[in-house]
């Protein structure tokens, strides 16, 4: 049973790897559209993971419905619009992450094509208002979309029209975890501005380079939290999650409203919707993932302000927090804790409309991000992780490098396109 803070730190301790060891997972969703450029509904959901089924992915159900597959470590979930995301295996190399990527978007591309269907890979739902987004029957949901807005007025935005990358990694101790979570924190405007893809919505320039970066600003439980720019530990985060309010309460198949209680209410035995029991492992893990910050802390560590790409991203954003973290972590460290904790909350705020240009600490973070584009590549030579060709991990920068020397994000070369494709053909993958 989950009762004392202490018993949240053990959660926390028992994710501690050995340094030799460290992993690598990334998730990465899609929207799915139909012949008629409309959201697929839960219906032809159910026909794609038909045909994942045949290539050795087996279904997880929540009552009568399928709601995810499994395949190894591997799974293909379903987001509340019905977008499609793989939550991918934890790997040892960028390399290995790379090679999951092309194949999940072989065998979806394959699939997409038997169905007539068409994929979009963006940071936002660049065509379809809100209102015409198809749900689906994971119970969760219901109740997330029902308490999310209260708290958010983006909040919906976020569940229903947004697709984001998710850098997973590990952590050797809680002074490790501490360094680490400090700088992916001060990199997450760094990140917006440079993986932004999200500048077209409902078919018009937002007038922001990442839009899906603003709508996750203001969702309910979310934001980039003025305590994680400290040193955080352990204890801190445990104190932090345990205000939190609780979304839900899952017991078996039902997932059972607890009226804005949060987890020290559970701790203590205060959630009369359930019978006033204790709260488990599980139930800890769940109120966890319904916490929507840039970053967070599960077993590992969550690394959420990329936007959603096509291929050579879904390789380089992984290599760029890799090369950092793993390859080069006290160099950059280093350099972020001179910055002030004020500016670079406002950058934060700035970046998604800004991008590239945006300014930091003297510098515009264009500027800032080439810097660390070179600590990441020193790190990951340092890694010297080679593939069969006898290549490290630095080819996995080349969408960076050319990011950065033309100061033109995937957003911008969007928006030059949008000029003369008002209906967005280019935006489909072949």
């Amino acid at each position: 049973m989950i009762t004392t803070k202490e018993n949240i730190i053990q959660y926390f301790q028992e994710g501690i790897k050995n340094k030799n060891n460290l992993k690598i997972g990334v998730e990465h969703e899609k929207f799915i559209f139909n012949k008629l450029r409309k959201r697929v509904d839960y219906q032809i959901i159910n026909k794609i993971f038909d045909l994942f089924k045949n290539s050795g992915w087996h279904p997880i159900f929540e009552g009568n419905d399928i709601i995810a597959l499994k395949k190894n470590d591997q799974q293909i979930t379903l987001e509340p619009g019905n977008q499609i995301e793989l939550s991918g295996a934890k790997l040892n190399n960028i390399h290995e992450i790379c090679k999951e990527a092309h194949d999940y978007i072989f065998e979806l591309k394959q699939i997409s094509s038997k169905l007539n269907l068409r994929i979009i890979s963006l940071g936002f739902d660049p065509i379809s208002k809100l209102n015409e987004i198809p749900s689906n029957p994971k119970k969760r949901y219901e109740i997330m979309t029902k308490e999310m807005p209260k708290n958010g007025r983006l909040s919906l935005d976020m569940m229903y029209r947004t697709c984001g990358t998710q850098v997973n990694l590990d952590y050797s101790s809680e002074e490790d975890f501490t360094k680490k979570f400090k700088l992916s924190c001060y990199l997450v405007p760094l990140s917006m501005a440079l993986f932004a893809n999200s500048s077209i919505v409902e078919k018009k320039n937002s007038n922001y380079y990442s839009y899906r970066s603003k709508v996750w600003q203001e969702t309910s439980r979310g934001g980039l939290p003025i305590e994680f720019l400290d040193n955080m530990d352990f204890e801190k985060y445990a104190k932090f999650i345990m205000k939190i309010p609780i979304l839900f309460a899952q017991r078996k198949n039902n997932y059972i409203e607890v009226n804005g209680k949060n987890f020290e209410d559970f701790m203590n035995g205060r959630l009369d919707e359930i019978n006033n029991e204790l709260p488990d492992k599980n139930d800890l893990s769940n109120h966890l993932s319904t916490i929507f910050t840039e970053n967070r802390l599960k077993q590992y560590i969550e690394i959420r302000s990329i936007d959603t790409c096509d291929w050579d991203c879904l390789c380089n954003a992984p290599a760029f927090f890799v090369g950092l973290l793993y390859g080069n972590l006290e160099e950059s460290l280093e350099i972020v804790s001179k910055w002030n904790k004020k500016n670079l909350l406002n950058t934060y705020i700035e970046a998604p409309k800004k991008g590239l240009r945006t300014e930091l600490e003297g510098k515009n973070i264009g500027e800032w991000n080439k810097i660390f584009f070179k600590l990441a590549k020193k790190g990951l030579e340092k890694r010297n992780q080679l593939n069969k060709s006898k290549k490290n991990e630095t080819i996995y920068l080349n969408y960076i490098n050319q990011i950065l020397n033309s100061n033109k994000t995937n957003a911008e070369l969007m928006l030059a396109k949008f000029q003369d494709d008002k209906d967005l053909n280019y935006l489909y993958e072949n």
